[in-house]
């Protein structure tokens, strides 16, 4: 301890993230398990010497009657307590909506391919199906988890990690919508773009509600310090920034299937760009508190390494939003747009100019978050599987569909060609990552009670 008494603070000795195991000094050894002959005997030994020595009034011992109560409970309770399903479903957190996230956004990335087949297709279409069927699953065992464990619903929102997870299942929603827009519109009537629209609306609300709430409730409740911060700190705004590729999807699918008339595509176009702004600025604004971080504290540690890749989303949903939006300025707009003689045409160029100063911020974050694994790569180190994982996947597939943009809208053959590597990439992480997931749940280190020893 320096001589002032001040010492910058660390990570060590901090509390666990994504349930990661508490650290400790440098060279300091975990001590070892207190028997319950030690514990009785500590218990007489600090009962001795208070009587030699009274404390002052209002002190109170660390041991004592009930903590020796609780080694023996957790000495019984470890050895004939059994875990059973209920037990497992009681472990369902918020986290699993990364996977759907995740999911949704590889069937629209096979959906944004420059070159399609009949199998491309049909594999987005697969995606599609399955991100619904998980999505309910979801919803059906974390409402039983809520109603087997009364109460975690409520403590769900003020927990240190699993609050910063709850827009997930916001996100997930948005992302469903999105892939109703690219593979069911086609098929279906009038009806559904109607529906959509009123979705979209109820959408963009929400996400501005669920996200300034989100936030409210985290700052009103809980404390990150800056030297523990990582980009799922961006995670409450996420929601806001699903709203402007609603829109462009919801925009192309009426064009393509020549009802455009159906929307009121100003006002869609509009309103999703100021949630957007609203969305990507707070997450400028996070990120700079992010680098802040990296340069104090150096990169996360291993458990928290995923969630750098959180940090390319924001960018690359912006980009690939603004640019889709501009390139179709034409189609959505009125003629003499606030009363400017092409003002199309100028929207279109301001905007695929800005979405290219995001797309090469989030290609930086991009190269980042890629070389943060390297010490992965180099030593052959293993990192702890946590629902995290599934950051590999979603930003990435935002990213991959604003490369497929700009190089169609560049006529690009290498960013068309980069943006099929990339959605290779992200197929193969995907399964990797659910074959993972699927063996930890097996091997009982997914969705299975924390000792509290």
């Amino acid at each position: 301890m320096p001589f002032d008494g001040y010492e910058s603070p660390t990570e060590d000795n901090q509390p666990g993230f994504f349930f990661g195991p508490t650290p400790t000094h440098s060279g300091a050894t975990t001590p070892a398990r207190i028997s319950i002959s030690a514990a009785t005997q500590n218990v007489t030994t600090v009962t001795f010497l208070e009587r030699a020595h009274p404390r002052p009034d209002g002190y109170q011992s660390s041991i004592g009657p009930s903590n020796l109560d609780s080694v023996l409970d957790e000495e019984k309770g470890s050895s004939s307590r059994k875990v059973g399903l209920k037990d497992r479903i009681a472990c369902y957190q918020w986290t699993f909506f990364t996977m759907t996230m995740a999911t949704g956004g590889v069937a629209s990335a096979l959906h944004g391919l420059s070159y399609q087949a009949e199998w491309v297709n049909g594999f987005g279409v697969f995606f599609c199906l399955l991100n619904i069927v998980l999505f309910l699953t979801n919803c059906v065992l974390l409402s039983m988890r809520f109603y087997l464990r009364p109460g975690s619903l409520t403590k769900s929102f003020t927990d240190q990690v699993e609050s910063l997870f709850i827009p997930a299942f916001f996100v997930s929603i948005a992302v469903i919508l999105i892939n109703i827009c690219q593979f069911g519109v086609p098929h279906c009537g009038v009806w559904l773009l109607k529906t959509l629209q009123i979705l979209f609306w109820i959408y963009t609300g929400l996400s501005a509600v669920a996200s300034a709430g989100l936030y409210l409730i985290l700052w009103s409740t809980l404390i990150f310090p800056i030297h523990m911060m990582t980009p799922t700190w961006v995670f409450p705004a996420y929601p806001l920034m699903l709203t402007a590729p609603f829109a462009c999807n919801l925009i192309a699918a009426a064009s393509a299937t020549g009802r455009i008339d159906v929307l009121y595509a100003p006002a869609v176009a509009l309103s999703a760009v100021a949630t957007q702004g609203t969305g990507c600025l707070i997450s400028l604004m996070i990120s700079a508190a992010f680098i802040y971080r990296l340069m104090t504290q150096k990169l996360p540690r291993d458990f928290q390494r995923p969630g750098v890749f959180i940090s390319i989303g924001p960018y690359a949903f912006t980009a690939g939003s603004l640019a889709q939006l501009g390139d179709e300025a034409r189609a959505i707009l009125p003629a003499n747009f606030l009363d400017t003689q092409n003002s199309a045409d100028i929207i279109k160029i301001i905007s695929i100019l800005v979405a290219l100063w995001f797309w090469g911020l989030s290609m930086w974050f991009f190269l980042v978050s890629m070389g943060s694994l390297w010490k992965y790569l180099h030593t052959g180190k293993g990192m702890p599987f946590q629902m995290t994982w599934w950051s590999f996947v979603f930003p990435n597939t935002a990213l991959v569909n604003a490369t497929e943009i700009m190089g169609n809208i560049f006529e690009s053959r290498g960013l068309q060609l980069f943006g099929c590597a990339m959605t290779i990439a992200l197929v193969i992480a995907w399964i990797a990552i659910f074959a993972t997931m699927v063996v930890c749940i097996k091997q009982k280190k997914l969705l299975w009670p924390k000792s509290k020893s």
